[in-house]
Parts: C-alpha cells; sequence; structure tokens
C-alpha cells in the first residue's frame, strides 16, 4: 500500500530529523520577512520561490515563535497552539508526544454513523466532552461532531470566525486534551467528526491578508471575503488542514460548513480526492458537507458520503410548531406532500423555484442518491442558534408530536443527527454568543437583531431588544445544557435510548443498499412511507403530526403483523378502530420479498 500523500504546504513550522525546524510562510506581498523566537533570536528568511519564505532554526517543542513581515509581527497561519490569543505567539508542539490507547482503531462504517452535535465551550471543554463520551456510547450514539474548533478571537464564539485553522482554541483545552478526548471516544466505539470552515475566516484576527492578498477573492459573502480556490499554495493548506485533523488527531470525518460559499464545484472534488490520498486507506474516514445549493452531484462519486438535509428540518419544524416566518414559509404549502419528497428522494427543493432566494431555483434532482446520502436532523446548531430567543423544540412543540418526530428521524435509513441535550429534552436556550471588541461587537449585536425585523413577532423594535445580548457573558452561560434531572427528561432519555437500540439491532445491519419504495402523503400532515433493506424486508412507517384521521386516509394498506414501534403506545388500538392517532409513528419491519 502506498503511503498517504499530503502536498507540501508553504506555511508552517516542520521539525526536521537533525533538532533543526523549518519555518515557512508564504507572503508573496512582503518586501521582507523575519522569524521572531520568543528568546530573543531573529533570523532573516529567505524567499525561495514565489514568496514563500523559509528559514531552518534550532528550537524544541514549547519554543514559541511568530513572523514579522515588514515590520509587523504575526502568527503562523498553520500555528498548531496559540499563547496569548490569535495575535499571540504560535507554539511549536511535538505531534507524537501523546500516548495513543486505541492505535489500531480504523473507524466504522458509514451506515453504522448516529451524529450527536455538541458545541464543545458549553460543554466544558475538551475534558467535560471527554467525561460524557461513555453515556453517549451507552445510550448509543456512535459519533460526535465538534462544531467547529480552530482558534478564533476571544474566550468564547460559535467557532465559525476562526482564523488559525491548525490551533484548537485555547479554552477548549490544549492539542493533547483534545487528542486524549478523541483517544477515549474511540475506546468506546464512538467517531469523531469535526466542523471545518473553509468558506471565509473570521474578522478579527486574520492577518493573511496584509501579506498574501492571492489568499483571498476581492468578491466577499456575508460571512467575509472567500478563499481564492485558484490558488495552489490555497488548496495545498486546506487539504493539509484536513489531513492534520484526520491524521494527527485521528478524526474519523470532517464537516464542511457552507461548502455554497465557496462557489466551486470543480475545486471541492479535488479537494476531497486529495484528502483521501492523504490517510490511510484502510481507515473509515467520511467527508461530509452542508450546501444549502442542493447539489446532488457532489454525492455522487466517492468524494462526499453525505449532506445535512436542511430540507428534512424545515418541513418537519413547520409540522411540529406551525411555524411560517422566514424560510419555514417555503414549506408550508401541503407540508405532507414535501415530506413524502424528502422521505422518497431526500431533497425537497430540487430545481424549483425557491421564495427565500427570491425565486430562484434550488437543488438538483437527488431521487438516484442512497438514502444515508442525507443527514436529518429536527434540531442543530444552526435551527436552535439562529433563533432570535434561541429555542429548543422541547418548548415549542407538542411532547407526544416530538416524540413521533424522533422515532421518524431515528427509524428510518437516513443518518440521523441529535443536537446535544435532544436526548433528554433540554428546554435551556443555545444562544449565539460572541466574544469581540466593542465596537465589532456593537456592529454584530445591532446587525443580528435586523436579521430579525422581518419576523411578526419582532417586527416592533422594542420587541428586538428582547433579543439577547450576544456579546454578554451570560448569554453564553445560558445556553449550557443541563441534564436529564427530571421525570419528564428521564423519560424522553429512555425512549431515545430504545429508538436507537432498534435502530442498531433492526436496521443498521441492513442500510446499506436500502433504496425507497415510495411515500405519499396522508391527510394534511401525514406520510406514509416505504424502503426495502439490503435483506429483503420492507421497512414501514406511518406517521402523523396532525388530528387524528380516517383510516381511509391511508394510501396503501399497512403491514398485519411485525410492528416494530408505536408511540403513543395504543396506537394500534386507534387503527383497529379505524382511525389513524393524532401525534402517532407507527414503524413495521415486514418480511417483503427477499433479494436474490
Amino acid at each position: 500500500m502506498n503511503a498517504p500523500h499530503v502536498p507540501i504546504m508553504p506555511f508552517g513550522a516542520e521539525r526536521l530529523d537533525d533538532g533543526l525546524v523549518r519555518f515557512r510562510l508564504w507572503a508573496p506581498d512582503a518586501q521582507r520577512v523575519v522569524l521572531q523566537l520568543a528568546d530573543g533570536r531573529r533570523l532573516a528568511m529567505a524567499d525561495l520561490y514565489g514568496g514563500v519564505y523559509e528559514v531552518d532554526a534550532p528550537a524544541r517543542p514549547g519554543a514559541r515563535y511568530r513572523f514579522e513581515v515588514d515590520g509587523q509581527p504575526v502568527p503562523d497561519p498553520a500555528s498548531r497552539q496559540q499563547d496569548g490569543g490569535v495575535t499571540g505567539w504560535s507554539v511549536l508542539t511535538d505531534p507524537n508526544a501523546y500516548t495513543w490507547q486505541s492505535a489500531d482503531w480504523l473507524g466504522r462504517p458509514w451506515h453504522e454513523t448516529v451524529i450527536y452535535e455538541l458545541h464543545a465551550g458549553v460543554c466544558g471543554g475538551f475534558a467535560g466532552v471527554r467525561e460524557r463520551i461513555p453515556a453517549l456510547a451507552q445510550l448509543g450514539i456512535t459519533a460526535i461532531e465538534l462544531m467547529p474548533i480552530a482558534a478564533f478571537a476571544g474566550e468564547r464564539g460559535w467557532g465559525y470566525d476562526g482564523v488559525l485553522q491548525f490551533a484548537p482554541h485555547a479554552s477548549y483545552g490544549t492539542p493533547d486534551e483534545l487528542k486524549a478526548l478523541i483517544d477515549t471516544a474511540h475506546r468506546h466505539g464512538v467517531q469523531v467528526f469535526l466542523d471545518v470552515v473553509y468558506n471565509h475566516f473570521g474578522p478579527a484576527g486574520n492577518a493573511i491578508p496584509g501579506y498574501a492578498a492571492g489568499f483571498f477573492h476581492t468578491d466577499t459573502t456575508g460571512w467575509g471575503t472567500t478563499i481564492n480556490t485558484r490558488a495552489p499554495e490555497v488548496t495545498a493548506f486546506f487539504v493539509a488542514n484536513a489531513c492534520y485533523w484526520l491524521n494527527e488527531f485521528r478524526f474519523d470525518g470532517l464537516r464542511l460548513d457552507a461548502v455554497h460559499a465557496i462557489g466551486d464545484d470543480d475545486w471541492l472534488r479535488t479537494f476531497a480526492q486529495q484528502v483521501r490520498k492523504g490517510v490511510d486507506a484502510r481507515r473509515h474516514v467520511h467527508l461530509i458537507m452542508e450546501n444549502a445549493e442542493n447539489k446532488a452531484s457532489l454525492l455522487q462519486g466517492d468524494a462526499f458520503v453525505a449532506q445535512w438535509n436542511d430540507d428534512a428540518h424545515h418541513v418537519l419544524h413547520h409540522l411540529l410548531t406551525g411555524e411560517a416566518d422566514g424560510y419555514y414559509a417555503a414549506y408550508a404549502e401541503e407540508p405532507a406532500v414535501l415530506l413524502a419528497r424528502m422521505l422518497s428522494e431526500g431533497f425537497i427543493y430540487q430545481g424549483q423555484p425557491f421564495e427565500p432566494w427570491q425565486g430562484r431555483s434550488r437543488g438538483e434532482p437527488s431521487a438516484q442518491l442512497p438514502p444515508l446520502a442525507f443527514i436529518n436532523f429536527l434540531q442543530n446548531h444552526d435551527q436552535v442558534g439562529n433563533r432570535a430567543l434561541g429555542e429548543r423544540l422541547t418548548t415549542l412543540a407538542d411532547p407526544q408530536a416530538l416524540s413521533a418526530a424522533l422515532a421518524l428521524l431515528l427509524l428510518t435509513p437516513p443518518v440521523p443527527l441529535l443536537f446535544m441535550g435532544e436526548e433528554w429534552g433540554e428546554t435551556a436556550p443555545f444562544l449565539y454568543f460572541i466574544d469581540h471588541e466593542p465596537e465589532l461587537a456593537a456592529a454584530v449585536r445591532e446587525g443580528r437583531r435586523r436579521e430579525f425585523a422581518d419576523f411578526a413577532r419582532f417586527s416592533d423594535p422594542k420587541a428586538r431588544e428582547a433579543i439577547p445580548d450576544p456579546q454578554d457573558v451570560a448569554t453564553f452561560e445560558r445556553s449550557r445544557p443541563g441534564g436529564a434531572h427530571g421525570a419528564a427528561e428521564r423519560e424522553r432519555l429512555s425512549l431515545v435510548g430504545l429508538l436507537l437500540t432498534l435502530r442498531r439491532d433492526y436496521l443498521v445491519p441492513a442500510l446499506p443498499g436500502a433504496r425507497p419504495l415510495g411515500a405519499a402523503p396522508v391527510g394534511g400532515q401525514g406520510v406514509l412511507a416505504r424502503w426495502q433493506l439490503r435483506d429483503g424486508r420492507v421497512l414501514v412507517v406511518l406517521a402523523n403530526f396532525g388530528p387524528a384521521q380516517p383510516e381511509s386516509a391511508l394510501p396503501a394498506p399497512l403491514p398485519e403483523q411485525a410492528l416494530l414501534f408505536q408511540t403513543p403506545l395504543d396506537a394500534t388500538a386507534d387503527l383497529a378502530a379505524g382511525r389513524i392517532p393524532a401525534h402517532s409513528c407507527l414503524v413495521w419491519l415486514d418480511q417483503g420479498e427477499t433479494l436474490r
């Protein structure tokens, strides 16, 4: 087997065999670059080619360094650890210092994946997340996904404004503490995925434009200046970053945030191919993405294994809450029809006009994709935290309807994702929080309040004043999940545990090769869907998120036996009496026709 290949990156500090360290910085716009070491040494760096400056110097792990570009001190953009924040000193690390206890771990196949998304900061940093892993594994979680951890300005934030892509954010813990978290997860059979943000850098602390303007395009998105995918140095930077997390830290996969903002599908495919060449081919490494454009073509082939399916969330959220503000308006007309399309074809929007985009078309046909190409969810950091008040579904939806939605999520073939605390019905909000300098904080605060002006609830400026201040440390503290302390929370936790056990025992072994057999609306708020599993069994799901319906509303007969799950517990009695119960979900595993 050929050794994994990672492109040489024109940034960073590389330890050599003779006790020297090779320091490198791509600074094509600079006239002079000097390496500064905290022990007082200053070494001029030579421009070897194309603005790549380099110098070898003796240094040991723990040494602090930075670059001086035309007299301005800047951190290493490939710093592995920081001392003093994103504008402080970079720290030389030893990638081999940590002793792994799970060195033989190769990961898990994709069809076994159940994702649990969390924010390391509100969970007590890397050490706090590590403490939660045994309970998550026992519940049936097979993968945790960390919201971005790349270093950003300030102590607290969501992480989508990172500026040092290789450095774990210092307030979460050290690189070795992150490795200990991943090591513990692997010893419990749990994969660890990392959310990475490659479409832009944060607004504070990014020094690269000052010496390498060609790293970025001149056009911007709502988050900032986009990366220049045509520059080979940029491609090498991000491929090396992905391989760094996958190889040195042994993450099992990456979720690329908002790839539609990168705007270059060919680059995304090339990036994925190069990353796969850079990791051991024996490992199960999963690349997933968020893409608002529903590009089904990016899910064909072996570049990306799956995409977060916002369509699934939006139609289910409307059915559970009745909300029709903002983008939910695009899912409010005939939601049962849309739900059926999602369950049978993946995306709802497959090229149709999308009103939130001023009627521009959105999406590509997706019915040819397997169900496992979609990651479905009822909640995640975006859909909770981007609400003005950060409310969770526990406080918005009927509990029985929410139980039915959890059954639909966890007992259908797409890969399910739960958001931290969802397993016990957390009621504490998850809010948007930042830690910026006063001027930027004020701009973010006011901009966020303006975003909600189009929502009827916040059309009055006085109402918008009730939106929590993201800069206030109390906003961060309110976002910490509590725990399953009450009877209702324990009951919800028991339900989720049961559903995950049923998924593991009855569905997972037969998910590869599963294919939809069609879905149809039931009344105005329900659906009947079928899938054929690899072993020939047929999975049948009947879900109703509205009032009780007559049995005549069913578009096809139900199986007569092999009921796997029902909520509420007397749902079958209602069916026997000729009605489909309100807020219900029933799941059957019928023998079907054996596949040849």
